[in-house]
């Protein structure tokens, strides 16, 4: 044969000449855009939508999750579609899940912080590989967030060897700190036993994004950089904002850059008294 047709069968093509709305891909196609605006459907993921709390954590418009929802409900906002439905869900829940913070950003927030790095760190880093490294920060920031969280508290980053939290009730602060320097102590790594410290200090730091910065936030540091290996260390201020009687204290001696002088900081063990 000759000729265009003849052509493709000499090379073997096969061609389709039924009508498009009797294809296999079309009817499917069809069928799913059926589905996507049939009203029941779109009915139950609104309501299944309703049910997600919202995220307050930051002013609307601002995230890049607010973006994308954005974009989802623009796209063809005259059609009922249960595909924008569910992927306006899925943002929302993205949102509920990464907010862990009931604060705007920029407002001065009452909080107690808290900062821990392992002491030691970097000799036993060096002889000990990578794969023995990882595998001890893994550890350690696991135990520190299981710590953090069970007390109300969240963490509000990872800093190479240490971490830093934050949390509303000093009494939780102190108790949490202290849990997290003894869940590290027990933790082993092919005979290496990690020592956490850890600093607490309360004041009004600001939230920036899912960041706290200010003066408060540089003294909390501070003081943790004066803890010893297993020690806790707790500010006058945290100290006021807790139930200071539940805690053996010991004035230590602290003099550090950009701290108030009148500042007064505490070596701070938990009381197990008898009967208590």
């Amino acid at each position: 044969m000759t000729g265009t047709d003849g052509d493709a069968v000499a090379s073997g093509e096969q061609r389709d000449d039924r009508p498009a709305a009797a294809r296999p891909s079309r009817r499917a196609a069809d069928a799913l855009a059926r589905s996507d605006a049939n009203a029941g459907a779109v009915r139950a993921a609104r309501a299944a939508r309703s049910l997600i709390p919202d995220s307050r954590s930051a002013p609307p418009g601002g995230r890049a999750s607010d973006r994308v929802a954005r974009l989802i409900g623009e796209s063809r906002p005259d059609r009922p579609s249960v595909l924008r439905e569910l992927g306006l869900g899925a943002v929302q829940v993205w949102q509920a899940l990464v907010s862990r913070r009931p604060f705007r950003d920029d407002d001065p927030v009452p909080a107690t912080i808290l900062f821990t790095d392992l002491v030691g760190f970097s000799t036993w880093a060096l002889d000990a590989g990578d794969d023995q490294v990882l595998r001890l920060l893994a550890q350690v920031n696991d135990v520190t967030e299981s710590v953090v969280t069970a007390r109300a508290g969240s963490v509000v980053k990872q800093l190479g060897d240490g971490s830093m939290a934050v949390f509303l009730d000093g009494t939780e602060a102190i108790e949490a700190a202290y849990e997290a320097i003894c869940a590290v102590s027990a933790l082993t790594i092919d005979g290496y036993r990690p020592q956490l410290r850890a600093g607490l200090h309360t004041g009004t730091p600001r939230a920036v994004g899912d960041d706290f910065l200010g003066v408060d936030v540089n003294i909390a540091a501070r003081v943790a950089d004066a803890a010893g290996p297993g020690e806790l260390l707790v500010s006058d201020a945290t100290l006021a904002s807790a139930d200071a009687e539940k805690y053996h204290r010991r004035r230590r001696r602290f003099k550090a850059k950009g701290v108030p002088r009148d500042l007064e900081v505490f070596a701070v063990v938990p009381r197990y008294d008898a009967g208590t």
